[in-house]
């Protein structure tokens, strides 16, 4: 488990760490990647406009069942959705992304339910990590 206040990088380095890039046994089809906690998803900052003019889309697989919100509204509803969404939209779209999904954790504050795992707090050691 590895675990980290949510700031501006969280998205990119959380699904970097999802996905097992930090390894150097890493591999693009298989899923080896470990459980990554957020905490503090309330805290997420919105640049620009995108409070008002970007939206969140859902769709209930019936027609006329598209759902919209503006990510202003959802940051005040779940903050944890906007993380979710954007770590999602950067994994693979196939059923190891969707196995890697699942091992996202995001909770809006700093409690979390995972102290027995033991979460490691994931350190930046490279420059490259450090500029995204």
């Amino acid at each position: 488990y590895e675990i980290y206040q949510c700031d501006w990088s969280s998205d990119v380095c959380s699904s970097d760490l999802l996905r097992g890039k930090h390894k150097t046994t890493f591999a693009p089809h298989v899923d080896m990647g470990d459980f990554v906690v957020v905490i503090n998803a309330e805290k997420v900052a919105l640049t620009g406009t995108k409070a008002t003019q970007k939206f969140a889309h859902h769709h209930s697989g019936f027609p006329g069942g598209m759902t919209s919100i503006v990510y202003g509204d959802l940051i005040n509803e779940d903050p944890t959705r906007i993380i979710e969404k954007a770590v999602f939209g950067m994994l693979p779209k196939n059923k190891i992304g969707r196995a890697q999904c699942t091992k996202l954790k995001v909770y809006a504050g700093p409690n979390h339910p995972h102290a027995a795992q033991n979460p490691a707090k994931f350190e930046f050691n490279q420059v490259s990590q450090m500029n995204k």
